[in-house]
């Protein structure tokens, strides 16, 4: 037997949970009382919620692992929404522990008045989840932390809610021995994909999110390789392989665009075609189009597949890779990443100075919803495999720098953002230089919220709402001690990254125009 707490962690360390984020309240406290008596988990206490789930799911895009979050009940599991929606939209393996009002003053359906009480605290997480528990009885919490943390972990990965009543965190419970299950592969008819690969000839390989979660970098490298095929990477793939079939930029740029209405195959791997890559599906449907997802319906939800191969991405494709015949190159990809280069150049060369600066590092990089942030999203070519998180899967402004925290734990990174939403967490420079974490901050200020201020003005609106007060923020992250400099444009930015270590911040003074992928510029709505 041991208390609740206790039993909490025993089964976060038997899922070998190195980390957690959180902030302490006093339904929560008995977490942290446990964690001190456990050296193998590390606690990173911040100062908002929101930036707990952020930094856990920070931690879970650049790591793969498990990204856990500490919270609190009522206000502090609700601060903690817009950060969990995120991880949703994305499929960050995410878990949000929070407590809720103890069991023995809960009454069913009456709001009694409790401190931090709510009708029904699961509830306001079940649509930005990918599943929600509430612990009903302290015998089976440990049971229920398993299989919630099994959930987020297994494909498709998610975030997962666990409300847990605070009264069960001091409860004597019985022990629960963790059981894993690595997940079946079943054997995959490849004859029809077989069939399609064989009939084409010219063959597109577009790669999501979902194929950057398993890992599925050599086997498609291993399939373009057997057929001479571009790879177009989404967002959330950034990275996924350097092979030299990768198309660097975003299907948005006309070059990229064509080898999409070029395909006659399109091959998809863990990908849904969201909206914001297919400029809201003004890309027409493929020729031929083959799946390959863990989730048959979500292959299909939005251009509808000739096949469907279902199935892990990474398992599927190195199968398929090893069926299919050597073709014969059709399209020249270093032609068109060099068109590209050349467009992006001529469409602003300050933000190709930008892109230049961060070429070549091994940093990962955490970019927000500004206008810098697309400008890397679309034209940055990773060359690692998670070594990009970019929040558009909900499109969170604020998740740049408190997800940034997450990703520093284990690797050297580099947090690009707006002064806009760079202010949403500021408060967590605190948290920046408690935990030494080896994070630079590239704060690009350019006056308020400039990609608003952009749409404001194609619309010939009035400039409202958008120009902002701003601290001094240098010195502000000097307050906190952390090192900053401050530069006017981007043409010494890399001497500056170069030179940064440990917690830092540059401050870019600079405007940028918005880039080709934000949605006022997609080409295929403005030719239409």
């Amino acid at each position: 037997m041991s208390q609740g707490a206790e039993s909490l962690l025993d089964v976060l360390a038997a899922h070998d949970v190195e980390v957690v984020f959180g902030l302490p309240g006093v339904h929560n406290l008995a977490i942290w009382e446990a964690l001190q008596q456990r050296p193998g988990i590390r606690m990173i206490g911040v100062r908002h919620e929101q930036t707990a789930v952020y930094a856990a799911d920070g931690y879970a895009r650049s790591t793969g692992k498990l990204g856990v979050a500490v919270v609190t009940t009522g206000p502090g599991a609700a601060n903690t929404l817009g950060a969990t929606g995120e991880a949703w939209a994305s499929g960050s393996p995410v878990l949000v522990i929070a407590t809720d009002i103890p069991s023995t003053l809960r009454r069913p359906g009456v709001h009694r008045g409790v401190l931090h009480e709510t009708r029904d605290q699961k509830a306001m997480f079940t649509p930005v989840t990918k599943v929600a528990f509430d612990v009903t009885s302290a015998h089976d919490l440990a049971a229920c932390a398993d299989r919630a943390v099994q959930q987020a972990l297994q494909s498709p990965h998610g975030p997962v809610y666990l409300g847990v009543p605070t009264d069960f965190l001091s409860t004597e419970v019985p022990h629960h021995t963790v059981t894993r299950t690595e997940p079946a592969h079943a054997e995959t008819d490849l004859t029809e994909a077989e069939q399609l690969v064989a009939a084409a000839e010219r063959p597109l390989i577009w790669a999501g999110g979902g194929a950057a979660r398993s890992d599925a970098g050599a086997a498609i490298s291993a399939l373009a390789d057997k057929l001479q095929a571009p790879i177009i990477t989404t967002y959330g793939a950034r990275g996924l392989t350097d092979s030299p079939l990768v198309v660097r930029g975003p299907v948005h740029a006309p070059p990229v665009g064509q080898l999409w209405d070029d395909a006659d195959l399109v091959i998809a791997i863990g990908t849904d075609f969201d909206g914001m890559m297919t400029q809201n599906w003004l890309q027409p449907k493929p020729r031929t189009l083959l799946a390959v997802n863990i989730d048959k319906a979500e292959a299909n939800k939005n251009y509808p597949a000739d096949v469907t191969l279902e199935g892990d991405a990474a398992t599927v494709t190195s199968a398929l890779a090893a069926k299919v015949t050597a073709k014969q190159a059709a399209v020249d990809v270093e032609a068109v990443n060099a068109e590209v280069r050349a467009l992006a150049e001529a469409d602003s060369p300050d933000a190709s100075k930008l892109l230049r600066a961060l070429e070549g590092t091994d940093a990962t990089i955490v970019a927000d919803m500004c206008i810098p942030g697309y400008w890397i999203g679309g034209f940055h070519h990773v060359t690692r495999p998670r070594g990009l998180a970019y929040p558009v899967g909900w499109g969170t402004l604020g998740f740049g720098f408190p997800a940034a925290i997450g990703a520093a734990v284990e690797h050297r990174t580099i947090a690009v953002v707006g002064d806009g939403g760079f202010l949403f967490a500021c408060g967590d420079l605190a948290t920046l230089k408690q935990e030494g974490l080896p994070l630079t901050i590239v704060l690009v200020d350019d006056g308020g919220y400039g990609m608003l201020r952009y749409d404001q003005q194609i619309a010939n609106h009035t400039i409202s709402g958008v120009d902002l007060t701003r601290p001094d923020f240098a010195k502000l992250a000097e307050s906190f001690g952390i090192p900053a400099v401050t530069l006017s444009g981007f043409d010494d930015l890399k001497s500056a990254l170069d030179d940064a270590e440990g917690p830092s911040m540059i401050v870019v003074n600079a405007s940028l125009k918005p880039p080709i992928n934000t949605s006022p510029r997609w080409y295929r709505r403005t030719s239409s």
